[in-house]
């Protein structure tokens, strides 16, 4: 449900009817290779050669490197299709990848086939790297493939890391779902072992740091980042768990306030948004619901004209695909509202209008009723 990643990410392709996106990040670490490796790696390894040359190698590793860790997300997406699970996209970020899917998996030995094929597919690369190492003869060649093998092996190694949402972290969830029987159970255990984790690695790169040890600012920022990540599973959980089985019609409010349609901006802004204090309504024309208006649309109409443009001008026209009955599940409201960015959505019960489900009232919900 968490789509923070594509902010910041553009796509570049697709691969098997997956989006591939790079996150704004992925450039920091691809500059970052190519100024160390033809730097320093390449020239100790074929002093001989033109400058350019280490250039040209560095920017290739880069490339490689990208496209290892690429095929370790969809190592992970092919087994999740296997088990009929959308894959969203795979975002390419600083320091790693994610294949992002639409559910979770049907059931233990899923979630462990699709974890150990990341780092599986990792070992087959470095393997294969390893191969070209000794096929080819040139210097800077074979230090190439040297150091991709070398790559791979860390990055299957490190994925198996025992801390969620690390590949470690969901055989280690997989193991615990399948000894509980308690999938929610399960990922807290697993995001709180990631959450211990973590720490260990802001603190020994603490430690490093003092002692003078190269590293530690990684490893602080790694911890940090798996930290984040692993808290932030840890409350997808407890937030799906609270909200599993729990119907919009026990969310909803049913007492809802409208706008008529030919009402104007001003007397919108005057009689409803500083009333009440909501940060949108629905719009009703002729006893049938139009839309949506909110701040945004309110806005973007200059204040000199609120006088005279209609509400039905601006609103947002209700979309079909951006409505849920009061016996759908709370969980499914919520995701589409992320999807769609919206903070509010039409409860519709033959094409009429009998409530609105919003964020906030979900927050509430989770914050009264959460474990």
């Amino acid at each position: 449900m968490n789509s923070s990643l594509e902010h910041g990410s553009w796509k570049i392709g697709t691969v098997m009817g997956i989006p591939i996106r790079v996150h704004f990040s992925w450039l920091i670490i691809f500059g970052m290779i190519t100024w160390s490796l033809s730097t320093f790696y390449f020239p100790k390894a074929a002093p001989q050669l033109p400058t350019l040359s280490f250039w040209v190698a560095g920017a290739i590793a880069a490339i490689l490197l990208f496209v290892s860790v690429a095929l370790h997300e969809l190592a992970h997406s092919v087994i999740a299709l296997r088990y009929r699970l959308p894959i969203v996209n795979i975002t390419l970020y600083i320091f790693g990848g994610v294949s992002q899917m639409k559910a979770e998996p049907p059931d233990p030995g899923a979630e462990l086939r699709i974890a150990v094929a990341g780092p599986l597919s990792s070992f087959v690369l470095s393997f294969l790297f390893l191969l070209l190492y000794f096929a080819v003869t040139g210097e800077l060649a074979r230090a190439l493939f040297s150091y991709l093998a070398q790559l791979n092996l860390i990055l299957g190694v490190f994925n198996l890391i025992p801390g969620f949402p690390m590949d470690g972290g969901r055989v280690v969830r997989a193991f615990i779902w399948k000894k509980s029987g308690d999938f929610f159970y399960a990922t807290r255990k697993a995001s709180g072992y990631g959450q211990k984790i973590a720490l260990f690695f802001v603190f020994f790169g603490l430690f490093s740091l003092f002692a003078g040890l190269t590293g530690g600012l990684w490893l602080m920022l790694i911890g940090w980042f798996l930290h984040t990540a692993a808290q932030a599973s840890y409350q997808q959980a407890s937030l799906q768990q609270t909200l599993a089985g729990v119907k919009v019609r026990a969310i909803m409010t049913r007492e809802i306030i409208t706008m008529p349609s030919d009402m104007t901006v001003e007397t919108a802004v005057n009689e409803y948004f500083l009333r009440y204090g909501y940060g949108g309504f629905p719009v009703m024309g002729k006893e049938r619901f139009l839309g949506f208006v909110t701040l945004k649309e309110v806005k973007d109409v200059p204040r000199e004209r609120w006088h005279e443009v209609k509400v039905s001008a601006i609103l947002t026209p209700h979309d079909r695909r951006g409505e849920v009955s009061e016996n759908d599940d709370a969980l499914k409201a919520l995701e589409l509202m992320i999807s769609e960015d919206q903070g509010r959505l039409a409860v519709m019960e033959q094409d009429k209008l009998t409530g609105l489900i919003t964020r906030n009232g979900i927050a509430k919900y989770v914050q009264l009723m959460g474990r």
